[in-house]
């Protein structure tokens, strides 16, 4: 199994421009089973006045091009994350019907999870005010295993990975606009929550700066003992691995610690 993250640079530019660059950095990542991207990559988490103007409906253009992508890919895309609009049976204009969504996509193109963040940063930012928490843990079948769905400040809540191994998660994916500041503690969280689940875990981070905030990057991938498989740098690149689907299962046969919880 071939995994690509795009970690990918954000800069202040129309929508329309940073998707055609994304797809460019699709196709190089051609021959890879599973690719993802990361969190608010169409124009960056902290461009917060642009949430309502450039939010999209499941159905808009951004997953349309992601899916036919992953159609000509023959790859499962995950689409980082986006400002999903939901359609509103009533009209109510105090209603908040902002969601930051993360879909994956199979090889033919059809979506088979969709992921609403459910734990919204409101720290040093307007996501918790602008947006609306999802309620669903997500974990989708593949050719590879069950793999659960999250986002960013996700990370921090370890409950949320622990349900999701309960569903069967042998792979966790996080999209995310981590910052440089809490570098240290991005690497310690990818590396705990796949240690501690004896899961994989996939993450894409943003690279680059928007005024003066810096992005992270270091994109990992990490193994069912949490050991680091492959770590991006700073700047915007495609890192990709080659790791064994089948290690989640014999890792978790050989150290059968999950089966010796007491409380949960």
């Amino acid at each position: 199994m071939r995994v690509s993250s795009i970690q990918l640079e954000i800069k202040d530019r129309p929508k329309e421009e940073t998707l055609r660059h994304v797809l460019a950095l699709l196709e190089q990542a051609r021959g890879s089973d599973l690719i993802l991207l990361p969190e608010h990559w169409p124009y960056g988490f902290l461009s917060f006045s642009r949430y309502d103007s450039d939010s999209e409906t499941l159905d808009g253009p951004t997953v349309e091009a992601i899916r036919e992508k992953a159609q000509d890919l023959h790859a499962h895309i995950l689409l980082g994350s986006f400002v999903e609009r939901e359609v509103k049976l009533k009209s109510d204009a105090n209603e908040r019907n902002l969601f930051n969504t993360s879909v994956l996509i199979g090889p033919s193109g059809d979506i088979l999870g969709r992921y609403r963040k459910i734990h919204l940063f409101g720290h040093e930012g307007e996501e918790r005010r602008l947006l609306r928490p999802g309620a669903d843990i997500v974990v989708v079948p593949t050719p590879w295993g069950r793999i659960g769905l999250s986002i960013c400040y996700d990370l921090r809540f370890p409950e949320l990975y622990r349900k999701m191994v309960e569903r069967g998660a042998d792979v966790f994916l996080v999209a995310s606009a981590w910052p440089a500041k809490r570098l240290e503690s991005w690497i310690l969280f990818n590396r705990a929550r796949a240690n501690e689940n004896l899961a994989y875990l996939f993450s894409c981070n943003c690279a680059g700066t928007q005024g003066d905030h810096r992005y992270g990057g270091h994109s990992l991938f990490v193994d069912p003992l949490g050991r680091v498989i492959a770590e991006a740098g700073d700047d915007e690149c495609i890192l990709s691995a080659d790791v064994d689907a089948g290690m989640p299962g014999k890792v978790r046969k050989e150290f059968p610690a999950l089966e010796d919880r007491v409380i949960g």
